[in-house]
């Protein structure tokens, strides 16, 4: 992926510079505006890996979720709870699995509302060949030692906390 032209100067620290001047310092501001921009990079650069396998990284999530589930699948309600996320987007996310030939779904047997994802056989070949992928880029974070990497990670949870992501203990 071709990198932009870079500026001379860091527009986020101009902007929390200005911000000073005109509404007093707001450490919060130059914060987010940071993270959204990590979060702008980072997802372009994974979704560039995964892209090959015509994945984009939340696809990739959900067949990750099912090679960790013991039998290799899961209810779609399950899928969404541990990625946080609408059932609308597990349906949507596991639909585009399922015309790609990577997922198949059941109905689940012990709800007779509820369905099932299982990863298939080319699921698993396609999750292992892009998480190798995405291993060797260090996932876009090839920038920080692992050391820094839980920094990061650390530095994170009590905003996932506050948001109630689970609860700490």
């Amino acid at each position: 992926m071709p990198k932009p032209l870079s500026l001379p100067f860091d527009p986020i620290a101009r902007a929390d510079e200005l911000w000073r001047q005109r509404w007093g310092p707001v450490p919060p501001m130059a914060a987010i505006t940071s993270i959204m921009r990590a979060h702008q990079i980072l997802l372009a650069e994974v979704d560039a890996v995964v892209k090959p396998y015509g994945l984009t990284f939340a696809r990739y999530e959900a067949l990750v979720l099912l090679t960790f589930s013991k039998a290799g699948e899961l209810p779609m309600s399950k899928i969404g709870e541990r990625l946080m996320v609408h059932p609308t987007s597990v349906t949507n996310t596991v639909d585009r699995l399922v015309r790609s030939g990577l997922v198949a779904k059941r109905p689940n047997p012990n709800d007779g509302r509820g369905t099932l994802a299982s990863i298939t056989d080319k699921g698993r070949e396609v999750v292992e060949a892009a998480t190798a992928d995405l291993m060797a880029m260090d996932f876009g974070l090839g920038a920080y030692d692992a050391e820094e990497c839980g920094e990061i990670f650390a530095m994170l949870r009590p905003l996932r906390v506050a948001a109630g992501d689970f609860a700490e203990g």
